[in-house]
């Protein structure tokens, strides 16, 4: 007969042995949550460092592609040719970069892979630059060939009409401004396909609350992925800034009314008129700068604020004045291009006046960092005299170099800032 003690003592030693179990079982739960926190801190890190080791590689082979082209070293200051023959055409895709036609590169990015994309406007073609393993490749377009066809096919089959710029988005799709053809093409990142993301290929306005790509674009020029991850479109014809909800795929205009009349600071920045919408970037506090043509100037659209605040330009016809004055008392020459760096300052693409200007963000003066106003074809070295042929694209890469689509050129230049 078991008594009260007895059971009371075997009760609490199958209750320890139960607790020396769950405790045990415990321990081993948390060296495999431990395990697994290791696990995937160790897979975090390696996609940390494979992702800025892309980043570092590309960076020393483009200084080495420069010094394997003559120069020995690449200073701040100094303009040198990435890419280009100077001839404008479609010799394949087989030469060395300073041997290779091109038909007059617009808009240029440099993609999540480390590679350099750019739009060959008459060239009618989107292009890989492999920086690492320097080769070029045509992913999208038929060159020298111009229409608007292949969607659902594989974009290297596709026809374009003189694209004008070009992004990744978060999903590492590319999409394009196919001028021309008044719409928005993407390239899916995966499978090479191509489709047509916004516009009908009519040019016109409408489709404003229903899907992008039964809505109308005119002449949009310029695109740009907004902080959220959205996609904004320089519907240029229609003096508007559109956006297309990357999630849903509706349109609806952003800013501008599609009146072709000037801005003025202090205007509110919904519902005030856009005179030829080109280009757009975002600070890095994600203040959209947005370059006018027909307007030649620039606005700030500060993030959260409800009016625009005027930062570059007078308007009027283009020309290069002001160097070293406030940028709102300068004139430009129909900026085409917008970059902002890391630390604020916004370069354009001056095509105009066949230069690149920066409007410095602790001062708010305007300075030239190359060309000297006159068209003309380098000499690589000092970029004030440089000479530029209206470019229009402008890129910055993290690592603080300045990639320049040198359009009449055919050529693409760099230029380090740092």
């Amino acid at each position: 007969m078991i008594t009260y003690g007895q059971h009371m003592t075997t009760k609490y030693m199958h209750n320890a042995h139960g607790a020396q179990r769950s405790h045990r079982v415990h321990q081993r739960s948390l060296v495999c949550v431990q395990r697994n926190r290791n696990a995937t801190t160790r897979s975090s890190q390696t996609s940390f460092w494979k992702f800025n080791l892309v980043r570092l590689v590309a960076l020393y082979v483009l200084l080495s592609l420069l010094a394997s082209a003559g120069f020995n070293m690449v200073h701040a200051g100094e303009v040198k040719t990435l890419f280009g023959s100077g001839k404008d055409g479609f010799n394949g895709d087989q030469q060395p970069f300073l041997e290779t036609h091109s038909g007059q590169p617009f808009g240029l990015v440099i993609g999540p892979d480390g590679a350099l994309y750019f739009c060959e406007y008459t060239g009618h073609i989107i292009r890989r630059l492999d920086l690492e393993k320097q080769t070029v490749t045509t992913i999208a377009g038929t060159p020298g060939k111009k229409g608007f066809a292949g969607d659902g096919g594989p974009a290297t089959k596709a026809l374009m009409n003189e694209p004008h710029e070009l992004r990744f988005t978060p999903a590492g799709d590319i999409v394009i401004a196919d001028m021309r053809t008044h719409t928005i093409r993407k390239i899916d990142g995966k499978t090479g396909m191509i489709s047509t993301l916004a516009g009908t290929g009519t040019a016109g306005f409408s489709g404003d609350g229903g899907l992008a790509e039964k809505a109308q674009l005119n002449m949009p020029h310029s695109i740009q992925i907004d902080p959220a991850g959205d996609l904004l479109i320089c519907d240029t014809g229609n003096h508007r800034v559109r956006k297309v909800d990357m999630k849903t795929g509706l349109i609806s205009t952003a800013y501008g009314t599609g009146e072709k009349k000037p801005a003025k600071d202090g205007d509110p920045q919904v519902g005030t008129p856009l005179n030829g919408p080109r280009s757009i970037d975002f600070t890095p506090e994600g203040d959209m700068i947005l370059a006018l043509r027909e307007g030649n100037t620039v606005y700030r659209f500060p993030k959260g604020e409800a009016k625009l605040i005027h930062i570059a330009g007078v308007g009027g016809k283009p020309s290069l004045v002001g160097d070293g004055i406030d940028a709102r008392k300068a004139i430009l020459g129909a900026p085409k291009g917008a970059a902002v760096d890391a630390n604020g300052d916004i370069y354009l693409a001056d095509t105009e006046t066949h230069t690149i200007r920066v409007i410095r963000a602790k001062t708010g003066l305007i300075e030239t960092v190359i060309g000297d106003g006159k068209a003309g074809d380098g000499p690589d070295g000092d970029a004030k005299t440089c000479r530029l042929n209206r470019p229009h694209g402008v890129f910055i890469t993290k690592e603080g170099l300045l990639l320049v689509g040198d359009s009449s050129n055919n050529k693409i230049r760099v230029l380090p800032l740092r």
